[in-house]
């Protein structure tokens, strides 16, 4: 193992900067589309109600690594078969849109929830003070529902990073696909993944104790309101 961390260390650790870089991605844009999904499932609005659910549905309901070869694979095909327009997506592009569509489902369900916990009377206190629904929503529910938010956002974090291998099958050089690239050369399948193992086991380790300490913090606050 000390040979393989002597020799091959610094790839695997820009490797895992790849697979941070990638899951930061994935997570800004998944709140975004979690933000706008999320909104729409609470809307007293039937049709906005049943495009959230049917976007959280189908994303949810399809596995991640089919969801990376469509987007990879097949969007070009189509726009270049079927539309005749020339589009190819890059390894990052097609695994940051993967990821966005699926951690952005999932954010939808934890935005919702974050919503649903603030007291409804918040909002109706905030609209008989003369505000538009939508500030109400900015100004008075969503900073509260935030405090909620936070520690399962990073838990989401979290699982997107994990979910990150799945992309080295459409050739993104994060780090299991670094890992099986070095694996290749040295012939060290249990040095090498013992190595990745405990790489991902250090960061996912810290998050996780972040995510704790946050929530700590956020309860204790709630605590002395």
């Amino acid at each position: 193992m000390i040979n393989i961390i002597t020799q091959y260390g610094g790839l695997l650790l820009a490797a895992m900067g790849q697979t941070l870089l990638l899951a930061l991605f994935g997570l800004f844009f998944a709140c975004i589309l979690g933000l706008i999904f999320g909104m729409l499932s609470v809307l007293r609005n039937k049709v906005c109600n049943i495009i959230a659910m049917i976007f959280v549905d189908v994303i949810r309901g399809v596995p991640m690594i089919v969801l990376a070869y469509f987007i990879y694979f097949g969007i070009p095909y189509g726009f270049n078969n079927i539309l005749h327009i020339n589009l190819t997506l890059t390894a990052l592009q097609a695994g940051t849109a993967c990821l966005a569509l699926n951690c952005g489902a999932y954010m939808a369900e934890i935005i919702r929830a974050g919503i649903q916990s603030v007291d409804p009377g918040q909002m109706e206190a905030a609209r008989s003070l003369g505000l538009p629904y939508w500030r109400s929503m900015q100004r008075v529910v969503l900073p509260q529902a935030i405090r909620t938010m936070i520690p399962s956002i990073i838990n989401q974090f979290i699982i997107t990073l994990k979910d990150t291998s799945i992309l080295s099958v459409i050739g993104f050089p994060e780090l299991v696909n670094t890992a099986k690239n070095v694996v290749s050369i040295t012939f060290q399948s249990l040095q090498v993944w013992a190595v990745v193992a405990v790489m991902y086991l250090i960061v996912i380790l810290a998050l996780s104790k972040l995510a704790k300490k946050l929530e700590r913090r956020l309860n204790h606050g709630r605590r002395h309101v």
